[in-house]
């Protein structure tokens, strides 16, 4: 193998390994994301709808809680999807 096919090689290998590390990224971002949406954007309006009794905090208050994690959750995918342009 010549010195040629040898720097071909680990820059191929260079690019691999920088497409999983965004991939990855990319991923876990996304994961953070649709937890924060599951968490703090559906939950709350999930316990208000089906809780016994009168909710503890008035009902502006959870759907402003779930629009704002609503919100910061397409953020993050959005981020993630940005992490993915870096592929090479």
């Amino acid at each position: 193998m010549s010195l040629l096919e040898a720097e071909k090689k680990a820059e191929e290998r260079r690019k691999v390994v920088a497409n999983e590390r965004a991939k990855l990224t990319a991923s876990y971002v996304n994961t953070v994301a649709g937890s924060v949406f599951g968490i703090g954007g559906l939950a709350p309006i999930f316990a208000v709808l089906y809780a016994a009794g009168t909710p503890s905090v008035p009902v502006w208050v959870v759907i402003g809680i779930s629009l704002v994690c609503s919100a910061a959750s397409v953020s993050l995918h959005i981020a993630a999807r940005r992490y993915l342009r870096e592929l090479v």
